[in-house]
């Protein structure tokens, strides 16, 4: 177990020299080899930008399905580059995230073009599925991106393209339009695929998996630049590129303004009868990348103490099997996801956040909740893959324990340590957290990395 309770101080590695990045200062400015991957600058005052952009981003979400994280960070990033006065055309998704169809409102064409005031959203039929299902959910995502690339290709010239990953398959449609458009290539990765899906194991035949690392390596071959998430990240696609100055490392942000601490004993405690109860929550996407039974076994080990309960926020492909085993306990409590005005709150409600990672998918998946809940003043404890960004990142910000994935007798005695130290030194983790989210990467920051990286692109 790597439970150690965090007492080091914050790295001294977060120099002011103008080589550094915002986008890499919650995380090592090296990978495992010992190179320094490419960082973006961020540094600089929000002057003009020295020329206007044309931007063409694709993106599976974007507002309003914001209950899925990337179309909360595409849409920070739109309108935090609409900002400094570039023009984006946005072609993503219908809304159909939360119940995983297409919203009633937006039914009834295949696509949609909507006029904003910073350019335009060219909206197609996203092809929903069943989300357990990973091979029909691969289909349906070469459906939207046959779709989006037709869309893509009428959305005329650019000066820069990106495609965001997951589905790896934008990748393809932002490089189609690039060419057409003769513009640099940029693909976000947020999750790396096929790596997640291979981790668990939802693919398990030898030749689709070598297909998929192919098809991945192209992305990669054909990209100007790759943007990851983390240190991990980097070193995950670093070992499949021929040119390593390709990758960019720009985090995701902690909205720190948005999601502040705030009293515990609010509205969602009481709608869901959690007064005066220690809560342990997880919040997020409910899905197969997570350790539920994790939470199971805890919930089981404490069942007969009716002052601990355990709250499961979220919606996804595991909630059914999560309903089925939480009908049993009535220490768990499950909600479906909030409105995005509320999501503060429901932090806030919790006294201890959980962030569950499976075994192996470090490398591939960066649970940006973490970062809203340091935003939100409250400690958290995760179990993830050891000396992973998430564990760097509860050590620097000595803001909770992390302990080795899907071990239920280290994550009930992590728990157990937790818990006993009490309120107080709950509250003092929290607030360690909260400073350290402040001097995270702000969502103006991000686009000023991005815009940093496109003009080099341009030149």
């Amino acid at each position: 177990m790597h439970s150690n309770k965090m007492h080091s101080k914050r790295s001294s590695s977060r120099r002011s020299s103008s080589r550094r990045s915002s986008s890499t200062a919650q995380g090592s400015n090296t990978l495992s080899d010992g190179s320094a991957p490419e960082v973006v600058n961020t540094l600089a005052a929000s002057a003009p930008p020295p020329r206007l952009l044309s931007i063409l981003l694709f993106c599976p979400h974007f507002h309003p399905d914001l209950q899925a994280a990337t179309g909360e960070v595409m849409t920070q990033l739109v309108h935090g580059l609409a900002d400094r006065g570039h023009r984006i055309t946005v072609v993503t998704a219908l809304p159909w995230y939360r119940h995983h169809d297409v919203e009633p409102e937006w039914r009834g064409r295949p696509w949609r073009r909507e006029s904003t005031s910073w350019g335009q959203i060219i909206r197609a039929w996203p092809f929903p599925t069943d989300k357990s299902d990973i091979m029909a959910r691969a289909a349906g995502f070469a459906g939207q991106t046959a779709l989006a690339s037709a869309l893509g290709m009428m959305a005329g010239r650019h000066d820069v393209v990106m495609g965001m990953s997951p589905p790896i398959f934008f990748g393809d449609a932002a490089w189609l339009a690039a060419r057409r458009s003769r513009a640099p290539l940029v693909f976000n990765t947020q999750d790396i695929f096929p790596d997640v899906a291979v981790g668990l194991g939802a693919l398990n035949s030898r030749r689709v998996i070598e297909l998929a690392r192919r098809h991945e390596r192209s992305i990669y071959r054909r990209a100007n630049a790759v943007t990851v998430l983390s240190d991990d990240q980097a070193d995950n696609v670093r070992a499949k590129v021929v040119d390593p100055s390709k990758i960019h490392i720009i985090q995701n942000f902690a909205d720190t303004e948005r999601i502040v601490p705030s009293e515990r004993e609010n509205w969602y405690r009481h709608k869901h009868g959690l007064n005066d109860k220690t809560v342990v929550m997880y919040s997020g996407n409910v899905g197969l990348s997570q350790s539920f039974d994790l939470i199971r076994a805890a919930a089981e080990r404490w069942r007969g103490d009716p002052s601990i309960v355990f709250v499961i926020n979220g919606e996804g492909a595991a909630r059914p099997d999560v309903d089925a085993w939480a009908a049993d306990l009535a220490n768990v409590v499950v909600v479906d996801f909030s409105p995005r005005d509320l999501v503060a709150d429901v932090l806030a409600a919790a006294d201890l956040h959980l962030v569950l990672l499976k075994s192996g998918l470090a490398r591939a998946s960066t649970p940006s909740k973490l970062y809203s809940i340091l935003a939100a003043g409250r400690p958290v404890l995760a179990s993830v893959d050891e000396g992973s960004e998430v564990c760097t990142v509860i050590a620097r910000a000595q803001a909770g324990l992390s302990v080795r994935p899907e071990d239920e007798s280290v994550f009930c005695a992590a728990l157990d340590d937790l818990l006993a130290d009490g309120a107080s030194s709950l509250q003092a983790m929290g607030a360690r957290g909260r400073r350290y989210a402040e001097q995270g990467l702000s969502p103006e920051a991000q686009a000023l990395a991005y815009e940093s990286l496109f003009l080099d692109l341009v030149g």
